[in-house]
């Protein structure tokens, strides 16, 4: 019997997350071999009267093809991908594979090719500015593993985040929007953290569930050049294949003037991608209800309840500060009181106390409002 909380899924990434309307040509990108949800969104696509293409790639290709791949053979298979994402309407990319680590022993080189000609023009540029997109992890084993639970204890966690009402949460977010639209300095204490920097003017954007699955964060952009001190952030983040630990990043006029981790090596390789890599394109409240503990997965840590992210690389064009970088790597400090707390000020203002919203109109940003 199929799970009939899979249809759900498909239904709702089809009808609400890229609204699919008849005649729209939809890319479902699975990652990993996830055929059950792959079948049902099909099926939901059809229902629409919509046009579904597919495309399956597995990590363990991926790193064998880029070991021996050179630029030209990068940018040709880039330049094919990029055609057929300009020719969608809608994209749905659905992340898995049972080894996160599977790039970990590509090298530095390979990686930055992969970066510069796939993840720059065809997502960032491409499908983030130009179709309905959402992306989504896909439970397994080792996902299960990552969040220290039981296979099936994590699916229930995994349906309960992923079915969640996000209309609901996209009407409550509206108070932090408004909130972030009048702000011009924002300042984040914690350990380790002193922060200051400026939104005035980069527009804010709330994400729930029309982008990522799971959802829940309300994003905007510092001015580029604004942003002064220190940031520690306490959530492990798989990068490329390697988890970077203890990140602790200097600002100096916007600029990461210092960057120290458990590979310092690794961290300043990354930031030297290209002139952008070291300015921040995107600053993000989180608030999922159901998610609370880091399970090094992006799509799922950046909205931890009680988070924050803080981006190195490019912004994005409906909240953006005019950085470009083919990095856009989304960096999580959770600042709830389990895991050392921490305040967030709008204008001199306290909005945020341990994971918490102070202000009445925020608090219907609270777990127990949510869920």
């Amino acid at each position: 019997m199929k799970d009939p909380r899979i249809q759900q899924l498909a239904h709702n990434l089809i009808h609400y997350s890229v609204s699919l309307q008849p005649g729209e040509k939809v890319l479902i990108e699975a990652v990993g071999l996830e055929y059950p949800l792959v079948e049902a969104l099909i099926h939901e696509a059809y229902q629409a009267k919509a046009m579904p293409f597919v495309a399956v790639k597995e990590p363990r290709f991926t790193r064998q093809w880029l070991l021996g791949a050179g630029e030209e053979q990068v940018k040709l298979a880039a330049a094919v991908e990029l055609q057929q994402m300009k020719a969608m309407d809608a994209y749905i990319g659905i992340r898995a594979g049972n080894n996160a680590n599977e790039l970990a022993d590509v090298p530095g080189e390979k990686m930055r090719l992969y970066s510069e000609h796939f993840v720059g023009p065809v997502h960032i540029q491409e499908r983030v500015g130009n179709t309905k997109w959402v992306v989504l992890r896909y439970p397994n084993e080792a996902m299960a593993q990552a969040g220290m639970m039981s296979t099936q204890a994590f699916e229930d966690f995994y349906f309960n985040v992923c079915n969640l009402d996000y209309a609901k949460m996209d009407k409550a977010m509206d108070s932090l929007v408004e909130w972030l639209e009048k702000t011009d300095e924002v300042h984040i204490t914690g350990p380790g953290t002193d922060l200051r920097f400026s939104i005035k003017d980069t527009g804010v954007v709330k994400c729930s569930g029309k982008r990522n699955i799971p959802d829940g964060e309300v994003y905007t952009a510092p001015v580029k050049d604004s942003v002064e001190g220190t940031l520690t952030y306490n959530t492990p983040s798989l990068h490329q294949g390697f988890v970077y630990e203890n990140i602790c990043l200097t600002f100096k006029e916007g600029k990461i003037v210092k960057a120290i981790c458990n590979d310092e090596s690794k961290i300043n390789e990354v930031l030297d991608t290209d002139e952008g890599a070291r300015y921040i394109g995107e600053f993000a409240i989180g608030v999922n209800p159901y998610i609370l503990h880091p399970m090094k997965d992006t799509l799922f840590d950046e909205k931890i309840m009680g988070s924050f992210h803080f981006t190195p690389g490019n912004a994005y064009g409906e909240a953006d500060n005019g950085n470009r970088s083919s990095v856009h790597w989304d960096l999580v400090c959770i600042q709830t009181a389990a895991y050392g707390g921490g305040d967030i000020y709008f204008d001199g203002v306290l909005v945020r106390k341990d994971g918490l919203f102070v202000p009445e109109s925020l608090q219907v940003l609270n777990p127990e409002q949510l869920k």
